[in-house]
C-alpha cells in the first residue's frame, strides 16, 4: 500500500491525538482533527453528479460503434456500481445550430414540423435509463430554429412560441420514448429573460408537467439578483445553476434559498491533470460554494479530436471504425463519489477544508450510512480549463476524524483510494484497500498529495472492467457511403460531423431509381445561433491528418438561380471556429458556374469558370488533391486542373452548401493516400 496510504485506527480519548502512540514516525506531518456529527441536523441535500451530452455534438461518433464496444462504453458511464455510475444526464435540446463541436438537429426544423427521432440524444437517454432507472434527465437548448425568432436572432420576443417549442420536446420525450424529463434549462450561457421563464413555468404547469423543474440560467449567478426581488421569478426557478463557478457562489444566490448547482463544469483535457481538476471541484463546489450537484462537460469525447476542446470528456470514444475507446482517469475519480452516494442523501454540516490543504465532504443517507470523500489535489496538478485558479499549497498531513451522533457506533469503513501520478503515468485509480477500524468513534489517516480517498459504510463499490478494446486505427483511407438504408437507426449518416446545417438521410420518392436514398441538407434559414455559425452549411468526415486525397460525390442542387454546393478536402477547422475554415473547396452553382476557393467563406478564389451544372439534376463532382496541386472533374471529365494550393497542408474531407438551402448528396467516396 505504501506508507502514505496506511490507515491508522487509534484508541483515542475524546478524539484527541496522542503523539506518543507507537509506530507513527511522522512527527513532521501537520495534524488536525475533524468532527463529523449529525446531532445538530444535516447540511444541504445532495443532488448528484452528472455529465453533459451535447453543446454540441459531443456524442456524435459514439452511436456508430459496433457492439459489444458501444454497450461497454455506456456501462462505464451509466451502470450503477460499475464505473462512473452517473446520477444525472444532461442533454442538448438540438436547435440546428453550432453548439461547440457541431450541430444537433431540432425536433422542429420548421414551425409545422415535428420529429422526435432525430439525432442521438433520445437514444442516449434511453440507454442511460436502461442501466440506471433512477438517473435524472435534463434538457437545455444552445440554439433554436429560425422560426422561433421570426427573423430575429433572439428567442424571447415570442415567449409563448419558445415555451411551446421546449414543452413539445418534453412531451415528445414521454410520448415517443417514455422518458420523463426531470429538469429543463433556459438558454445555455446566454441572456435569460424573466418573462419567458415565467411563461415556461406556466406552460409546464398547465400541461401537467409540474414535476419538471426549471434550472436557470446556466451562465453566471446574475439571475439570483432578480430572483430575490421578484417572488414570481423565484417561484418559477427550482435550481440556480452556474457554469464554471471556480467552486465559489455569491451572496445573492444563497439568499434565494434555492438549490445551487454547478450545472456545467470541468471541460478539461482528460489526462491526470483533468482528473485532478475534477476531483478538486467535485468536493470544493460544495465545500466553498454550497453547490449540491456538479455536471461535467462533457460525458464522453466522441467527436473528432482536432475539433475544439478535443478529449474534454470523462472518457474517450472517438474511433467507431476501430472499436477503440479509453476509460480515462476522470471516470474513476467520479466513482469515488457516485458509487457511494445517491441524490437525496445529505451533506454533513462541517467545514470541509483540510488544514494541510485539500478538502473533504461527508454525506449520509439518514439511515446510518456514512461516506467521506477526501481530496488533496495540488494547485499545478488540478487546474481546470477555466476559471484561473488562485495559488494554494498542499502538504502531507495526518487527518483524524471523530465520528459523533448516529455515526459513533460505526466500527469499520471500506476504503477506496486513487493516487494521481504525473511523471510516470502510473496512477493508481480507484483501488480498494483494507477496511479501516474505527476505535471509539475515531480513526486517523495519513494523506499525501494528489490523492483521493473514499471511506464508507457501503460495501457495494466495484471497479469493473471489460477486456481491452481493439487497438486504435486511423479513419479508413478508402471510405464510401451510398446512404442506401431504408430504416436507418439514426437520422444522420455515420461519421459525418455537421458543423453548420443538418445533413439527414432522405428518401427521394420522385427519383426514378438511382438516387432514392440520399443525404440531404435540411436547414433553410439561419438558426438562432449560439456560436458563429458559417453562412454556408458544412459536414466534415475522415482523418484530420490526410494530405493527398480524392473526394467524389454525386450532388443535387435544389435551390434555383443562386443555389450551390461543394465538396472539399484538407478542411482545417470546425466547431465554434467554423467561420474561419480553410481548405480546398470545389463549388458548383445553379447558374452554371463553378469556383475553386481556399476557404469556406468563398473569399479566396483560386479558379472560376463555367460548368454547365444546373439545379434539380444530378451531377458527379470529383476533387483530387496531390501535394501543392489540385484538379476537379465534373461527371468524370476534367473541368479544371493544376490549380496551385499552399495551405492548409492537411485536413478532413467535407460536403456542404452555398447557403442555408436544400441540397442532396449521394455516393460519397474519399480515397486518401
Amino acid at each position: 500500500m505504501g506508507s502514505a496510504a496506511l490507515l491508522w485506527g487509534w484508541l483515542l480519548l475524546g478524539c484527541s491525538w496522542d503523539p506518543g502512540l507507537p509506530g507513527v514516525g511522522a512527527a513532521a506531518l501537520s495534524t488536525a482533527t475533524y468532527v463529523l456529527d449529525d446531532a445538530g441536523g444535516l447540511g444541504r441535500q445532495f443532488d448528484g453528479i452528472g455529465a453533459v451530452s451535447g453543446g454540441g455534438a459531443t456524442s456524435r461518433l459514439l452511436v456508430n460503434y459496433q457492439e459489444p464496444y458501444r454497450s461497454q462504453i455506456l456501462d462505464y458511464l451509466f451502470k450503477p456500481n460499475f464505473g462512473a455510475s452517473l446520477h444525472i444526464l444532461k442533454v442538448e435540446i438540438g436547435g440546428d445550430g453550432q453548439s461547440t463541436d457541431g450541430t444537433e438537429p431540432s425536433h422542429m426544423h420548421y414551425a409545422n414540423d415535428e420529429n422526435y427521432f432525430r439525432g442521438y440524444e433520445w437514444w442516449l437517454m434511453k440507454e442511460a435509463k436502461k442501466r440506471n432507472p433512477k438517473i435524472k434527465l435534463i434538457g437545455l437548448p444552445w440554439t433554436f430554429p429560425a422560426w422561433i425568432g421570426k427573423g430575429e436572432n433572439w428567442p424571447y420576443d415570442y415567449p409563448d412560441v419558445t415555451a411551446y417549442y421546449i414543452v413539445s420536446w418534453i412531451l415528445g420525450a414521454k410520448q415517443y420514448h417514455d422518458l420523463d424529463i426531470d429538469y429543463v434549462g433556459i438558454w445555455n450561457e446566454r441572456a435569460f429573460n424573466s418573462k419567458y421563464i415565467k411563461v415556461l413555468r406556466q406552460s409546464l404547469d398547465r400541461l401537467g408537467l409540474r414535476n419538471v423543474g426549471i434550472i436557470a440560467a446556466d451562465g453566471d449567478w446574475n439571475i439570483s439578483k432578480e430572483m430575490i426581488v421578484d417572488p414570481y421569478l423565484n417561484d418559477a426557478v427550482e435550481v440556480v445553476g452556474a457554469h464554471y463557478p471556480g467552486t465559489k457562489t455569491v451572496p445573492n444566490a444563497l439568499l434565494t434559498k434555492k438549490k445551487l448547482w454547478s450545472s456545467e463544469d470541468y471541460s478539461t483535457f482528460n489526462d491526470e491533470v483533468g482528473a485532478g481538476c475534477w476531483a478538486r471541484i467535485l468536493n470544493q463546489n460544495y465545500v466553498n460554494g454550497n453547490m449540491t450537484s456538479t455536471i461535467a462537460w462533457n460525458l464522453v469525447a466522441s467527436y473528432y479530436e482536432e475539433l475544439p476542446f478535443g478529449r474534454c470528456g470523462l472518457m474517450t470514444a472517438q474511433q467507431p471504425w476501430s472499436g477503440h475507446y479509453k476509460v480515462e482517469a476522470p471516470i474513476w475519480i467520479t466513482a469515488h463519489t457516485t458509487q457511494f452516494t445517491q441524490p437525496g442523501w445529505s451533506y454533513l454540516q462541517v467545514d470541509g477544508h483540510l488544514e494541510g490543504g485539500g478538502s473533504f465532504v461527508a454525506l449520509t443517507d439518514g439511515l446510518g450510512n456514512l461516506t467521506i470523500i477526501i481530496e488533496t489535489m495540488t494547485h499545478n496538478r488540478s487546474q481546470c480549463i477555466r476559471p484561473p485558479l488562485p495559488h494554494f499549497s498542499v502538504t502531507p498531513q495526518r487527518a483524524t476524524f471523530c465520528l459523533k451522533g448516529s455515526f459513533y457506533m460505526v466500527e469499520t469503513l471500506q476504503v477506496w483510494h486513487s493516487r494521481l501520478s504525473f511523471e510516470s503515468g502510473n496512477s493508481s485509480l480507484f483501488q480498494q484497500l483494507h477496511p479501516v477500524k474505527v476505535w471509539k468513534g475515531s480513526f486517523s489517516l495519513d494523506l499525501n498529495m494528489n490523492e483521493v480517498y473514499t471511506l464508507t459504510t457501503l460495501k457495494t463499490g466495484q471497479k469493473c472492467g471489460y477486456p481491452e478494446p481493439p487497438p486504435p486505427q486511423p479513419f479508413p483511407s478508402n471510405y464510401k457511403d451510398d446512404f442506401n438504408i431504408r430504416n436507418p437507426p439514426f437520422s444522420e449518416a455515420p461519421n459525418f460531423a455537421d458543423q453548420t446545417g443538418v445533413f439527414e438521410y432522405f428518401i427521394n420518392a420522385s427519383d426514378p431509381g438511382d438516387h432514392v436514398f440520399t443525404l440531404r441538407q435540411v436547414v433553410v434559414q439561419r438558426p438562432i445561433t449560439w456560436a458563429s455559425d458559417a453562412d454556408q452549411t458544412i459536414s466534415l468526415i475522415g482523418n484530420f491528418q490526410w494530405v493527398n486525397m480524392t473526394v467524389t460525390c454525386d450532388i443535387y442542387i435544389e435551390k434555383q438561380r443562386d443555389g450551390g454546393v461543394f465538396i472539399a478536402g484538407r478542411v482545417d477547422n470546425g466547431g465554434i471556429y467554423v467561420r474561419r475554415t480553410k481548405g480546398v473547396f470545389f463549388w458548383v452553382f445553379a447558374d452554371g458556374t463553378y469556383r475553386v476557393t481556399g476557404d469556406l467563406a468563398g473569399e479566396e478564389i483560386l479558379m472560376k469558370g463555367l460548368s454547365g451544372v444546373r439545379d434539380n439534376a444530378w451531377h458527379t463532382l470529383t476533387l483530387n488533391i496531390q501535394g501543392t496541386s489540385t484538379s476537379g472533374l465534373l461527371n468524370g471529365y476534367p473541368l479544371w486542373e493544376n490549380v496551385t494550393i499552399s495551405e492548409p497542408s492537411n485536413g478532413w474531407a467535407a460536403i456542404g452548401t452555398h447557403s442555408f438551402e436544400f441540397a442532396q448528396f449521394d455516393n460519397f467516396h474519399v480515397e486518401a493516400n
